[in-house]
């Protein structure tokens, strides 16, 4: 792999720029060292899985152990994944050379090609490409934004906050108090040298998990009675809406409140956002939020805001087994109120979404449900 290039020279890299090609470049000369000393090339990878993903409780966070496996060119069943990893190594290069970004999407096709002299193609399927990315990432240590590639918006904001974003090459400045019914689409890089906060006159953010229920309190103008920042992250927020929200958390100093379903997977989505995950555990130091907190919806809600029968979702086996799991995470296990929320979620035999509280009335949510939770600090963290 060459040194860095003309092209980058001739330019004023960015600091982290110059860092990440030069962990690129000593990643290629590693494995040409190797190879010209008659020894096998191989390629460490930290290990992305449970085994070896450790809860910190002095931070709160989810971090990576320090178990690694080789990634070896002379083994027939990592030959593909070799080669591949050194091809999207190749591309990020050029990215970042160029002063350019692609998706996530837009490297899988520019590494896709057919293998001269044969059949096989370098990558056939998106899902082969982007773990190697983050193979990549915990290799180089270095961030998916570092690597000048950004995944599809997932996420929406609104409310008391201006930003300066520099995403599209000039300093936009959006006013999210501007933004319509639409709200501002969060991109996956959110960056200080991109996304800058210019303004904000917010006391906190609400992160509620579905558009459906974000577009209920943008409509009901909630930011605006209650000087807030609404965000939504489509179910699972992605990577540039949970670095968005630590942003903001850790940057700005504003509490971060999640209204999420009450079953399982809202359960999940919460765990996330406030530890991190086990996948993407070499992050959580920039996305983890510790003190974020859940205002519901919660078990006790069923009876505790009269609702209907018709709301109840019948908890289904994966469902039990998937409360259980999370039941046992070292950060819900010894924390009695997490127990006391699960238990009763089992012992209901049902789930319910956000949306059931528009049977109490359509705006119920956002006029009484939430107010009420935020008067009475009612939550869990």
């Amino acid at each position: 792999m060459a040194k860095v290039s003309k092209t980058a020279a001739s330019r004023r890299l960015k600091a982290r720029d110059l860092d990440t090609t030069a962990k690129i470049v000593r990643l290629g000369e590693s494995v040409v060292k190797t190879a010209m000393a008659g020894k096998d090339p191989v390629i460490p990878i930290p290990t992305r899985a449970r085994s070896n993903t450790t809860w910190n409780k002095s931070r709160g966070i989810l971090e990576m152990g320090d178990a690694r496996q080789e990634r070896e060119l002379f083994n027939l069943n990592q030959a593909k994944q070799f080669m591949q990893t050194l091809l999207h190594a190749s591309t990020i290069k050029e990215l970042i050379e160029a002063d350019k970004t692609l998706s996530l999407r837009g490297v899988f096709y520019k590494a896709k090609h057919t293998v001269a002299g044969t059949k096989e193609n370098t990558f056939d399927i998106q899902d082969e490409s982007d773990p190697i990315l983050e193979d990549l990432e915990v290799s180089l240590g270095a961030l998916r934004e570092e690597l000048h590639i950004f995944a599809k918006k997932a996420g929406t904001m609104v409310g008391n906050i201006t930003v300066i974003d520099r995403g599209a090459g000039s300093a936009d400045e959006i006013d999210c108090r501007r933004m319509g019914s639409g709200g501002y689409a969060v991109p996956s890089i959110v960056e200080p040298d991109i996304i800058e906060f210019k303004r904000c006159d917010a006391k906190f953010v609400l992160h509620v998990e579905k558009n459906t229920v974000w577009s209920r309190f943008n409509e009901d103008r909630f930011w605006e009675k209650h000087n807030c920042i609404l965000t939504e992250g489509g179910g699972q927020p992605p990577r540039g809406v949970r670095r968005m929200l630590k942003r903001l958390n850790e940057e700005l100093g504003l509490p971060v409140y999640c209204l999420l379903d009450c079953d399982p997977w809202g359960h999940y989505i919460y765990s996330v956002i406030k530890q991190g995950s086990i996948s993407l555990a070499f992050e959580s130091q920039r996305l983890a939020i510790p003190k974020a907190k859940f205002i519901g919806i919660r078990a006790k809600d069923y009876q505790a805001c009269g609702l209907s029968e018709a709301v109840k979702i019948d908890l289904n086996d994966n469902d039990i087994k998937r409360a259980r799991e999370i039941a046992a995470y070292p950060w819900f296990e010894h924390h009695k109120g997490w127990q006391k929320e699960i238990a009763h979620l089992l012992d209901n035999g049902f789930k319910m979404e956000v949306e059931s509280l528009i049977t109490k009335d359509i705006s119920y949510v956002t006029e009484e449900y939430v107010p009420q939770r935020l008067k009475d600090k009612d939550w869990l963290e």
